[in-house]
């Protein structure tokens, strides 16, 4: 960070100094010295420790997401997959996204194993040769309406959040739409704030005034003055 350290000395009453006493100087450096120990181990390391510690958690949550959607990424990594690895790489999924049924005791899969083998066996042949993301991949699929497997698992991959970053913009919106002005507002209209805040970018592709046009004819209190 560039930024020099500097560490508080004491004041010290300087007196006369008499032949036999030992040099104050190397006194003045041990303080200094313990005082820059004392940073290292309390704050120093700890902040380093702490720094390492969620890194490694993140890239190991990662590194659980990845193992479980790695095929779904893009089209240059389905494609790269045999049929033996593909078949783990369903399996995975299948077990992962599946659960069991209070009444009947039995296991729920959200996607079928056989089903969505085929369908990625095909979706190799039918994709085309440039590379895609995720969603360029979801949009190919959506636009073909044959894959009816594959459209879950993506929906699934898009569901679930990488980080927390969207849920703590979320919570940092609230604060400036909570406030104590509003403090009767009912939950259906603060839901409804701040799903135009969050979303703006696709609040900004509406038009407002056709919205507007439409509330104000059905409102059953204005009238028509001629």
């Amino acid at each position: 960070m560039k930024i020099q350290p500097s560490f508080p000395i004491k004041r010290r009453i300087t007196r006369k100094k008499h032949f036999d006493e030992s040099d104050d100087d190397a006194n003045n450096n041990q303080e200094i010295l313990a005082a820059e120990k004392a940073f290292e181990v309390d704050f120093f390391f700890v902040m380093v420790d702490t720094a390492n510690t969620s890194l490694k958690n993140r890239f190991e949550e990662l590194g659980v997401f990845k193992e479980i959607f790695g095929f779904l990424l893009s089209s240059s990594n389905l494609k790269s997959l045999d049929i033996i690895e593909l078949r783990k790489c369903c399996t995975k999924f299948s077990q992962t996204f599946s659960r069991k049924d209070k009444l009947t005791n039995k296991v729920i899969y959200d996607v079928d194993l056989d089903d969505l083998f085929s369908e990625l066996r095909m979706l190799q042949m039918t994709l085309p040769d440039e590379p895609m993301c995720a969603t360029e991949m979801f949009d190919f699929i959506r636009n073909i309406n044959y894959f009816p497997n594959i459209s879950i698992a993506y929906r699934i991959l898009f569901t679930i959040p990488v980080t927390v970053a969207s849920a703590e913009r979320s919570f940092s919106k609230l604060k400036l739409l909570k406030n104590y002005l509003r403090s009767a507002m009912s939950q259906e209209r603060l839901n409804g704030l701040a799903t135009i805040c969050i979303e703006k970018d696709l609040l900004d592709q509406i038009n407002v005034d056709n919205i507007i046009s439409d509330f104000a004819s059905k409102n059953s209190r204005r009238k028509c003055f001629t």
